[in-house]
């Protein structure tokens, strides 16, 4: 390591504001008002006609506690349907207009440290990667200096010493004056909040900015040193936020999510950027952040919990991390359009579903800080936007739950108790009406109109559809896309309703690292995860086929009786060797040079690694 520079980080106190006065005065983006008007009232106003139009159902006889009940749950879920809705048609209404915003002035050079977080990972591929940026920068040049960090809090001293060995190797190969340093901590404290504050304490005077990047984390020079131009260039700007695009997926539930993110993520993305403006998120990776603004703005207090009482380490920092920047009077930025960065995703289903859980618990740790002084709005609502998304899945299972109930009308209902005699009996609508079909349909549409709509977008520009294998495969892929991920949709329901109470009952502990090259599951353990959603799916057929539930839960039904099959199906490879395969994306047909070299690199430190493993003395 070079020699120590400290840098004081301060715990923020969420009782009470704070201002940074090294932050610097701004405007305010034009129009940044407008852009929010066009996202949010949308979602408002489709929810209150939708709402409006089936409180009519149960205007009969006056309303029940249960018809209010179903009545605000259904309403809360459509907002956020519509609310994604409104964002990616913003999103294609930025992306369709040219942007003639030029760079203003020549950036000041800086001096950037690359993190790189480490626990329990495989060391050749994490080198490897590294290795592939430092060339990069290298072959690059330009005015910015970089200096890579490989921060470990590995655990196991097997992998402990395969990342000294790499990094003794990686720097016999690289070329003279290049920045490389590994650190070790004896103890991984308060983890990667830790593991980064205790580089900021330690080394963080002497870097203008960070770059954090995670272990599966890849980017291109260029992209590195657009988000450092950009930093350079706006001197109110606290943190810089990139978009990765997925890469190295070669199992069918990968696949399913790397091209999804291909196709309609930008989408996404760009309508988000539009509506936050200056208030911006942190996703923990693939960022640029103003070194003194960070550690002077975003030191991490442990958090008390309202279930235990005891003080917790935050667990999902990086949305907090920007709220606080945001609160001191730092702009965080989106910047969507960087290209070049790149991350990877779970490759199975039950890998997803572990990732899942501990953001889950992350996440719902967000809304004990809605209350915290001083943040800003947007803010708050990023924090409760990420809450949302996890409990949303108890709602939507509840409307399951009820939908069953309610069946196909009075004389064909499960809840057959509530007899024509009792004054109680809630008047259920008849679900086979086509007015009723037509609202279940507008929902369905409502949840595929993100998808289709950046299709139609990427389908006009013919020559976008080359990048995919030509209309044919692009259309095939797109099908199977969908059909994919309704089939999915219920079974990763279930499974966030489950890691909703495994969080809130205090069962989901710790953090462990994700399993980054995928597990395979035997029968026994895929029949464990997924017994709830089979046991459901199996309820839900007899439902059916007694009568006594409505047809429109067939998808549902054989989803979630599917569970097991499907799962299995997730961790299959999606193509052959030398193939594009299934669900092919840009990536996958035009591999980033950047991708290509790291896999070099990789191979060629695993054979180091494997040579030194049989012959410690060399």
């Amino acid at each position: 390591m070079p020699p120590l520079q400290p840098l004081a980080m301060p715990e923020q106190d969420f009782s009470a504001p704070f201002h940074d006065h090294n932050a610097p005065a701004f405007e305010p983006p034009k129009q940044l008002a407008l852009w929010r008007f066009l996202a949010f009232s949308p979602a408002m106003l489709g929810t209150l006609a939708l709402t409006w139009v089936m409180q009519g159902w149960f205007a009969k006889g006056g309303f029940m506690a249960l018809e209010l009940v179903l009545l605000a749950l259904i309403a809360f879920n459509f907002f956020w349907i519509c609310f994604s809705v409104s964002t990616v048609v913003l999103g294609l209404f930025s992306l369709s207009r040219r942007d003639r915003t030029r760079p203003q002035g020549k950036p000041a050079p800086l001096r950037v440290a690359l993190l790189v977080p480490v626990y329990n990972e495989t060391p050749w591929y994490v080198l490897g990667n590294v290795q592939s940026m430092l060339q990069e920068l290298h072959q690059r040049g330009g005015q910015h200096s970089y200096d890579i960090f490989v921060l470990s809090d590995t655990r196991d001293a097997a992998l402990a010493e395969q990342e000294r060995l790499s990094v003794q190797a990686l720097r016999a190969d690289l070329p003279a004056g290049t920045g490389l340093y590994y650190r070790r901590r004896e103890q991984n404290t308060h983890r990667k909040v830790g593991n980064i504050s205790d580089w900021l304490r330690r080394w963080g005077a002497g870097y203008e900015a960070m770059l954090v990047l995670d272990a599966d984390s890849l980017m291109t020079g260029r992209a590195i040193a657009r988000l450092a131009n950009a930093l350079s260039r706006d001197p109110s700007a606290g943190l810089i936020q990139s978009f990765p695009q997925l890469i190295g997926a070669q199992s069918v539930f990968g696949r399913m999510q790397q091209f999804a993110n291909g196709v309609y993520g930008l989408a996404l993305a760009e309508g988000l950027a539009r509506w936050t403006g200056y208030e911006g998120n942190y996703w923990g990776h693939n960022a640029i952040m103003r070194t003194q603004a960070f550690a002077a703005c975003a030191g991490l207090p442990l958090l008390r919990s309202r279930l235990t009482g005891r003080d917790k380490l935050i667990m999902s920092h990086d949305f907090v991390e920007a709220g606080l920047l945001r609160r001191a009077g730092w702009r965080v930025r989106f910047l969507p359009r960087l290209g070049g960065s790149y991350e990877e995703t779970p490759p199975t289903l039950i890998d997803h579903i572990l990732r899942d859980r501990r953001w889950c618990q992350g996440n719902l740790q967000h809304l004990n800080l809605l209350g915290a002084r001083g943040f800003r709005t947007i803010s708050r609502f990023h924090l409760l936007h990420g809450a949302i998304g996890y409990l949303m899945a108890p709602i939507w299972f509840a409307l399951l739950v009820i939908w069953a109930l309610i069946g196909r009308g009075e004389e064909n209902s499960v809840i057959h108790y509530f007899s024509a005699a009792n004054p109680s009996r809630p008047s259920w609508p008849d679900m086979s009406e086509p007015r009723h079909v037509l609202v279940i349909l507008l929902i369905y549409a409502m949840l595929l109109a993100p998808k289709l709509l950046a299709v139609l977008a990427l389908a006009v520009s013919n020559g976008q559809l080359s990048d995919y294998g030509g209309p044919r495969r692009f259309a095939a892929s797109v099908l199977s896309e969908i059909l994919l991920a309704v089939l999915y949709a219920p079974i990763l329901m279930v499974q966030q309703m489950i890691a909703v109470f495994r969080t809130l009952f205090g069962l989901q502990r710790g953090w462990s690292p994700q399993a980054r090259a995928g597990g395979r599951y035997g029968l026994m353990t895929l029949l464990t995860c997924h017994a709830l959603e089979t046991l459901s799916g199996l309820v839900l057929w007899g439902g059916i086929a007694s009568g006594m539930v409505s047809l429109w839960l067939v998808p549902i039904a054989l989803s979630l009786v599917l569970a097991v099959p499907l799962s299995a199906l997730s961790g299959r490879r999606a193509g052959h060797q030398g193939k594009p395969g299934w669900m092919a994306s840009p990536v996958v047909f035009a591999e980033p040079a950047v991708t290509r070299a790291a896999g070099e690199y990789r191979a060629r430190l695993k054979r180091y690694l494997d040579i030194a493993g049989q012959h410690p003395a060399e």
